[in-house]
């Protein structure tokens, strides 16, 4: 998150080139998905905690859709 904050303050100060801009867009929107992707792991596994049907932990199945997303 600190990175992707980062990433934001310099493209909102508007300094960096054209070529420069790209890059940190790019590396921001993987930092970005890879932030999505573990609040999506990590509110499976507060509902599988509240759903109480299993104490164990079950992994994230990518692509597994959650109710009101």
């Amino acid at each position: 998150m600190k990175r992707l904050e980062e990433i934001v303050a310099q493209l909102e100060r508007g300094e960096a080139g054209l070529d420069q801009s790209l890059k940190l867009f790019e590396e921001g929107t993987q930092l970005a998905a890879g932030c999505t992707k573990m609040l999506d792991e990590a509110e499976q596994k507060v509902r599988l905690l509240l759903d109480g049907d299993s104490q164990e932990e079950a992994p994230f199945q990518e692509g597994e859709q959650t109710d009101g997303v």
